[in-house]
C-alpha cells in the first residue's frame, strides 16, 4: 500500500439550506475541496451518507451528485454506515488511492435533514439500533444514550453537572467557526437549567441536526509533496464493530470498537495518543464524548469527565476535542459529520483554525461512531513540513 495525503477540503456552514438540494449541497463541497486542491478531475467519488432514501426520497447518490459536478463517466458510490458513512467514505478513498487502482479520489458526507419533520427524523436515526431489541420497543437514540449515562454515573459516582464542560467547551469554539451552526457560548447555569430530554441528558448534551456537506481529495503522498502547499498525511486509518444492541456487550460502558480502531491507526501510524495533538471526537452526546476519550487511550476508565474538569480538552490543552465546535455546536448532519472532522483535523494541521488552533499542532486524530458505538472509524493524519 502506498502512502496518501489529503490535498483539498471543502464545507458548507451546516444549516437549515431550503434553498439547496442534496445535490446542490454535496457539489458546493466537492467544488471548494477542488478549488483547493487545485484540481478540476478526480477518479472516484465516494459519497458518505445515511438516510436520503428516506429523508429527500433520493436514493443512488454515487450517480446523482457525480452527474451535478462534472464527473460523469467516472466511478461514483454511495457508502452507508449510519453516523460513521462519513468517515466510510473517507475509509473507501484512502484505501483505493493507497492500493494503486486509483491516482486520485473525492471523498464527500452529506445530510439534509432539515426537510422532513424532526418526528421522522428521529425515527431514521433509529434505524441505526437493533431493529428487534432497541428501536422496535420505542427506544430512541437519546434514550440509548441516556442509559448508558445513567449506568455510567452510577457506576463511577460522578454529577450530570460532571459533564458540562464539554457542551461549554464545544460551544467556545463553535463561536469562531463560520461553518458551525451554533456560534453562542454557553455557560454552567444554562447547562444546568437546560430542559431535559432523556434523564439525565438535556439539549445541552445533544448535539443538534442540521443540512450540510464536508469534501476532501486524496491523493498519492508522493503526488502531493510535489504541490506547493503544505502537506497532510494519511498516516493511519482502522475500522471495527461491535454489537449493534447496547445489551449484548460484555461492558455497555466500554467501546470495544473505538478501541480497536484506534489501536488500528496508532499501530499503522507509529504513535501513541500521548503523542495525538488534537482528538476531534464524536460528542453527539457528552456520554460519548467521555466513552471515546476512555477507550482511545487519553483516560483511563471512569475518568474521561476529569479531562473536561480540568480543561484539559480546550485547544491549549492536553488532548483538544471539538476544536471548531464538535458534533454539538457545529453540528451533526449524520453523514456528513465523518468529513467535517477530517476537513477540520486537516484545518488544525495547515495552521488554518484562527482563535481555536491547536498551538503547533502536527499530528490529529479524527474518530467518527455510527450507531450506539456499533461501527467506529478512526483517522490520524500528520502534517509534513
Amino acid at each position: 500500500m502506498r502512502p496518501v495525503a489529503v490535498i483539498g477540503i471543502g464545507q458548507v456552514k451546516i444549516d437549515e439550506h431550503w434553498d439547496l438540494s442534496l445535490k446542490e449541497l454535496a457539489g458546493n463541497a466537492v467544488f471548494a475541496a477542488m478549488q483547493d486542491a487545485g484540481r478540476a478531475r478526480v477518479d472516484s467519488l465516494f459519497v458518505g451518507n445515511m438516510m436520503s432514501g428516506s429523508a429527500n426520497r433520493q436514493q443512488h447518490l454515487g450517480s446523482y451528485i457525480a452527474d451535478w459536478v462534472g464527473l460523469r463517466m467516472h466511478e461514483a458510490i454511495r457508502i452507508e454506515a449510519a453516523c460513521s458513512s462519513g468517515a466510510a467514505a473517507f475509509r473507501s478513498a484512502v484505501m483505493a488511492v493507497a492500493s494503486g487502482q486509483l491516482d486520485s479520489a473525492l471523498a464527500v458526507g452529506v445530510e439534509k435533514m432539515t426537510d422532513s419533520p424532526i418526528a421522522e427524523i428521529t425515527t431514521e436515526l433509529a434505524t441505526a439500533a437493533d431493529a428487534d431489541y432497541e428501536s422496535d420497543m420505542g427506544t430512541s437514540f437519546v434514550a440509548l444514550n441516556a442509559l448508558v449515562m445513567q449506568r455510567y454515573i452510577y457506576e463511577y459516582g460522578w454529577k450530570h453537572a460532571d459533564f458540562a464542560n464539554f457542551s461549554i467547551n464545544a460551544h467556545a469554539n463553535g463561536v469562531y467557526n463560520p461553518f458551525a451552526r451554533f456560534n453562542s457560548p454557553i455557560t454552567l447555569d444554562a447547562f444546568e437549567k437546560a430542559h431535559v430530554v432523556a434523564d439525565p441528558i438535556n439539549i445541552l448534551d445533544a448535539s443538534p441536526v442540521g443540512d450540510g456537506a464536508a469534501a476532501a481529495v486524496i491523493v498519492p503522498l508522493e503526488e502531493a509533496r510535489s504541490l506547493n502547499h503544505t502537506c497532510i498525511r494519511v498516516a493511519g486509518s482502522g475500522a471495527a464493530t461491535d454489537t449493534i444492541a447496547i445489551h449484548n456487550r460484555s461492558n455497555p460502558l466500554w467501546l470495544k470498537a473505538a478501541e480497536l480502531s484506534s489501536k488500528q491507526a496508532y499501530n499503522q501510524a507509529g504513535l501513541s495518543p500521548v503523542e495525538i495533538d488534537l482528538f476531534e471526537a464524536h460528542d453527539a452526546f457528552t456520554i460519548m464524548a467521555t466513552l471515546s476519550l476512555e477507550a482511545c487511550g487519553f483516560a483511563e476508565p471512569g475518568q474521561g469527565p476529569r479531562l473536561a474538569i480540568e480543561n484539559q480538552i480546550i485547544p491549549a490543552g492536553r488532548i483538544p476535542i471539538s476544536t471548531r465546535g464538535g458534533l454539538k455546536a457545529r453540528g451533526h448532519p449524520v453523514g456528513a459529520t465523518g468529513m467535517y472532522q477530517i476537513v477540520e483535523v486537516v484545518q488544525q494541521l495547515r495552521h488554518e483554525a484562527g482563535e481555536t488552533q491547536v498551538p503547533d499542532a502536527r499530528v490529529g486524530m479524527a474518530q467518527n461512531i455510527g450507531g450506539s458505538g456499533s461501527n467506529i472509524i478512526t483517522h490520524i493524519l500528520v502534517r509534513e513540513d
